[in-house]
């Protein structure tokens, strides 16, 4: 499925603010009959929740902006997590295409929160999707396990790499397992068979990774995550698993979509 479909497959967002109508799938006209314990909700498509997390943490916007050696570099951060499992290392960086000085690209990232710096500031420790401190969410890729930083960052390496994933995770509110295997945009497998997913939306001071990211969390059901949403209707938003595939493979995706880096990995 792609993103741009997700809107027209029963795919729906319980979002701050409104009232809920659930789309059918197969195209049937929809019930204008509220679900009782999903009020003040809407359904929505993927778009307003991208520019949610879009006004929040620009990721393509400030990668955009980069000079072209900074954001092939980005690009090939990115691509060593998923290929090797862990971040270049500061000889790799220095050898990419116009790169001068490993510091100073490596500040100017940071700075904009494209990267995470370790403690001393010299080596990277996460680039979103990926992490190298220990999380909940580990993504099985290429052979290697890395972290993700959030349930929906371990939902979208899979279709930003085009690649097959495995995901372990642990619901936030139960601590029961899931387990989700995926085929680029496609979900092979999932135990539970429908978990959610839930994001408690928050200003950012800082860094994304110690703030938002802590609280987009893997619900073990609809149920669970309807409940968690009742502590916080005001800013609380939770999706099924189609719309959170969707909806990352959406923020993600651009990231790399001019294709190669110039670090020749």
């Amino acid at each position: 499925m792609l993103p741009e479909q997700a809107s027209q497959a029963g795919i729906h967002w319980l979002y701050p603010g409104r009232q809920t109508y659930r789309r059918p799938i197969g195209g049937q006209q929809a019930s204008r009959t509220p679900n009782s314990r999903t009020t003040r909700c809407t359904e929505l498509n993927n778009a307003p929740a991208i520019d949610r997390l879009n006004s929040l943490l620009p990721l393509r916007q400030r990668q955009a902006a980069l000079d072209p050696s900074l954001r092939d570099l980005h690009r090939a951060i990115l691509s060593g997590f998923a290929r090797e499992g862990t971040p270049l290392t500061r000889a790799q960086i220095a050898a990419c295409r116009g790169i001068d000085d490993v510091d100073t690209a490596l500040q100017r990232l940071a700075a904009d929160d494209l990267i995470v710096l370790t403690p001393d500031r010299q080596r990277v420790g996460g680039a979103y999707p990926f992490t190298t401190g220990q999380r909940v969410h580990r993504v099985q890729v290429n052979g290697h396990s890395v972290y993700a930083m959030c349930a929906l960052d371990a939902l979208s390496v899979a279709p930003m790499f085009g690649t097959r994933t495995g995901v372990d995770s642990r619901c936030h509110v139960t601590g029961r397992p899931i387990e989700i295997h995926m085929q680029d945009i496609r979900v092979i497998s999932a135990q539970p068979a429908s978990p959610w997913i839930g994001i408690r939306w928050q200003g950012i001071s800082g860094c994304a990774a110690q703030s938002l990211c802590l609280e987009m969390v893997f619900l073990f059901d609809q149920a669970t995550a309807e409940g968690w949403r009742r502590q916080d209707r005001e800013n609380i938003s939770i999706v099924d698993l189609p719309g959170a595939v969707a909806f990352g493979a959406a923020f993600f995706r651009p990231l790399l979509a001019s294709g190669a880096d110039g670090c020749g990995f």
